[in-house]
């Protein structure tokens, strides 16, 4: 931890006698290794405290939803959810709250964006393989190529300027936004779905331009099969061996790119967040950042983790269903 914590959460107010109040409600008093054991009973579902009011692992009900099992001596087990803590710049306020309120943000922006990139990447994608090599493959490949060498930043801004400030008068969107705003009288909360369109399209450009390159070099490599000549054979239309044959069997390194995408996505569009005032988990963490607010940081870095472990399982299920030859044990 980069200087003193309980010092960074008193701020300039701080004194003595505040200091060590802080340290022993959070345990900074302790040595590193025995906060890290603390930080790990924490996050444990079965984890062990003490019975003196006067110690950091106390039970202490509005913190933990417990079952207690059993009592030896000073120290109670119980079970219970994984606790990370409070949040420094937001006080008394919890992590998991702060990322529940953030997380459901970010999860919309994300599968708005990755459905943008699928829908458009796998159409132009089939496009450009069956006129390979024509001006319109070509066309496709260049705007493909632009959208992966463009950063996200870089198009967050000259989409916000472009389409929420130069023709706002037409499309009536704002340069910012997020999801849930309160309105002029800051009393009712509203849904504004016309903010999501401007950074799912930003955040969708780059996965939908490896869509593209994947999906076009895949097609092409499964034209090329026994199978499809045999389909040709048999009179089947071009668009019966694409829809039956051709798009399962080249969607597995599509499946693979769009997994890490959208987990990347999950874990936060920090730049894009950040530029469109969209209240996610990516805006949360560079605010976190910029305040060192450090529980924070640890419980978002920990639910990140998290979300790559459960996406990538979920895709390996998928290979199971997308290609026979894949076995499930």
């Amino acid at each position: 931890m980069p200087g003193d914590p309980a010092q960074m959460m008193l701020g300039q107010n701080d004194d003595s006698e505040q200091l060590a109040i802080v340290k022993k409600k959070y345990g900074f008093d302790k040595s590193k290794t025995v906060q890290y054991l603390y930080y790990l009973n924490d996050l444990s579902p079965l984890s062990f405290h003490s019975n003196s009011e006067t110690d950091y692992t106390f039970l202490r009900a509005n913190k933990y939803a417990e079952t207690k099992l059993f009592k030896i001596g000073n120290t109670t087990t119980v079970i219970k959810w994984p606790y990370l803590r409070e949040s420094f710049a937001k006080q008394g306020k919890k992590v998991s709250s702060v990322l529940k309120e953030t997380l459901p943000n970010t999860f919309v922006l994300a599968v708005s964006a990755i459905i943008i990139a699928l829908l458009l990447g796998l159409i132009l994608g089939v496009v450009s393989a069956l006129y390979k090599d024509s001006f319109l493959d070509k066309a496709i490949q260049i705007l493909s190529t632009l959208g992966m060498s463009v950063p996200s930043f870089f198009s967050a801004i000259l989409f916000a300027w472009f389409f929420g400030y130069v023709l706002h008068k037409y499309t009536n969107l704002e340069m910012t936004g997020s999801l849930y705003e309160l309105d002029d009288f800051g009393e009712t909360v509203n849904i504004k779905w016309k903010n999501l369109i401007l950074p799912a399209i930003v955040l969708g450009i780059r996965p939908l331009a490896v869509v593209i390159q994947l999906m076009r070099n895949s097609l092409l490599e499964v034209f090329n099969q026994d199978y499809i000549r045999t389909a040709r054979a048999k009179g089947l239309s071009e668009f019966q061996i694409i829809r039956k044959h051709a798009i399962k069997n080249a969607l597995n390194p599509v499946v693979t790119a769009i997994s890490g995408w959208f987990a990347s996505m999950l874990a936060g569009a920090v730049f894009v967040e950040y530029i469109f005032g969209w209240n996610g988990l990516g805006k949360e963490i560079v605010n976190a950042l910029n305040t060192l607010d450090l529980p924070v940081i640890m419980g978002a870095v920990l639910v990140i983790a998290l979300l790559f472990i459960v996406i990538n399982i979920i895709v390996d299920l998928v290979y199971v269903w997308l290609d026979p030859k894949v076995k499930l044990e």
